[in-house]
């Protein structure tokens, strides 16, 4: 009997396990509506936050406006630090605009500690800064700022620069170095000595120690410096003062200030004197002590300086005569440069000197080596940028510049691997302006154009007045 219950045991689990099976197709039927409907109310859950959210908002909208017409309304106070971050990831022209605001964010935009935090972090954009705009022979007293990054120009007031000229420019660490130059009244000319400091992320101005001797279009550079730089120079200004009498306390703690900043030099040599008589002479301005001091003379047969820039702790200077000489800064002397010779250049095109990551490059404008016999091709002109082999002290073609050179000024300016030239000339009467940039670290160099748009359209005696100089803000 027992045997014969166990086969009906056996039978009945079977089919209760049969009842419990679930086809795979009806098993993967059921949980794709599963995964559906799990989608379903996720999505919906997100429209029905995303419409609580709307709701709120409009709600507080309502409501702040409400209060705000009430004058109810209660201000929301934002850390300061999370502000000073906000702040600092603005761009220069969007920085400007907020210290409009109010004297808070005006005072926290504009603090060393900001402006070292936004130069460490990046945050800066290049902008090329145009001086030199002239009407009727006199300054307009404009500088002209463009900023890469937004492909814009910015007109900024200067009234420091109405009526001067003939200045030269550098900049270094956020600020711009207004040097020399000629002003006139009715009567007469006035030649200066003096320095202006134009800082762009202030707006503010500021003088230090006039030079030696007033120049007029000196060739001018900067160079960083350490601690140890030139101590016996140092100490020489820090005897004078003391035989001098001077003992201010407002100017050690000015000098304690400076301090604080790198220190830096920086070199004015050439240009023309008072007496409209080319200067051969030379000056450096030690940034720790606020001093200007004479340095060696340029050889006699040097010629009038043409043109300089400081690459690598030289300042190199060509002159009208064809020759080239560095100053050592560190050393303090002058090095006769003796290299392979340039092609005969048009010499109505100043030629310019532009060092570009530790590289040294010279643009002149030559008279065409090509044409096999074709007429007119030997007359044309181009402009061509040469290199220096600073080993070997031999110059070889680099780039030829794609426009033809109508500008007998043209400026040129770099950027790390970045070459800028800027060119102005009339026609008919109008000022027409071409901003090329190169980029040196290609294998194939070239020019290419970045802005087209007209500068300082109604001021036509700009082109042989204009100087440049760029800035990381």
């Amino acid at each position: 009997m027992m045997s014969s219950d166990k086969p009906l045991e056996e039978e009945s689990i079977r089919q209760d396990l049969e009842i419990l099976t679930v086809s795979k197709p009806l098993v993967k039927s059921d949980s794709q509506k599963l995964k559906e409907k799990i989608h379903k109310t996720v999505e919906d859950e997100e429209e029905e936050n995303a419409r609580l959210k709307d709701m709120f908002w409009r709600k507080n909208t309502i409501k702040y406006l409400m209060d705000l017409a009430n004058g109810t309304q209660k201000h929301i106070l934002i850390p300061d630090d999370i502000m000073e971050m906000c702040l600092m990831r603005l761009p220069l022209t969007s920085l400007m605009r907020s210290h409009l605001v109010c004297k808070k964010w005006r005072y926290m935009a504009t603090t060393q500690r900001f402006l070292q935090q936004r130069r460490e972090n990046s945050f800066r954009t290049p902008w090329l800064f145009l001086f030199g705009a002239l009407q009727n022979r006199s300054s307009t007293g404009e500088i002209h700022g463009y900023d890469l990054s937004q492909d814009r120009w910015h007109r900024i007031e200067a009234d420091l620069l109405k009526g001067r000229f003939m200045y030269s420019v550098t900049s270094i660490h956020e600020e711009l170095y207004i040097i020399g130059g000629v002003s006139r009244d009715r009567r007469s000319y006035k030649f200066h000595r003096g320095i202006l400091v134009f800082r762009p992320l202030t707006k503010s101005w500021r003088k230090i120690a006039s030079m030696k001797h007033s120049r007029s279009h000196p060739i001018v550079g900067t160079w960083e410096v350490t601690s140890e730089f030139s101590t016996i120079l140092t100490q020489k200004n820090q005897q004078a003062e003391r035989v001098g009498g001077e003992s201010d306390p407002h100017k050690l703690s000015q000098n304690g200030n400076r301090n604080d900043r790198k220190r830096f030099v920086l070199i004015a040599i050439g240009g023309t004197g008072w007496l409209d008589d080319p200067l051969k002479s030379g000056e450096i301005y030690d940034s720790a002590t606020d001093t200007w001091s004479e340095i060696q003379r340029l050889p006699m047969d040097f010629g009038v300086v043409s043109c300089g820039i400081i690459c690598n702790g030289i300042f190199y200077v060509y002159s009208k005569k064809e020759k080239l000489s560095g100053y050592d800064i560190e050393r303090g002397f002058w090095i006769g440069i003796q290299t392979s010779p340039i092609p005969s250049r048009i010499r109505d095109f100043h030629p310019k000197l532009v060092s570009c990551n530790q590289r040294l490059f010279m643009l002149s404008v030559l008279w065409c080596d090509q044409g096999d016999g074709e007429i007119g091709m030997r007359n044309k002109s181009v402009r061509k940028l040469l290199e220096l082999d600073l080993v070997n002290l031999t110059w070889t073609e680099v780039s030829v510049h794609p426009d033809a050179p109508m500008d007998w000024e043209a400026a040129y300016v770099s950027d790390q691997n970045i070459l800028m030239g800027v060119e102005m000339c009339t026609v008919f009467g109008q000022v027409l302006g071409f901003f090329t940039v190169c980029d040196m670290s290609r294998k194939e160099v070239s020019w290419r154009r970045v802005s087209r748009k007209q500068l300082i359209q109604k001021f036509t005696q700009s082109c042989t007045n204009k100087t440049i100089a760029l800035l990381h803000l």
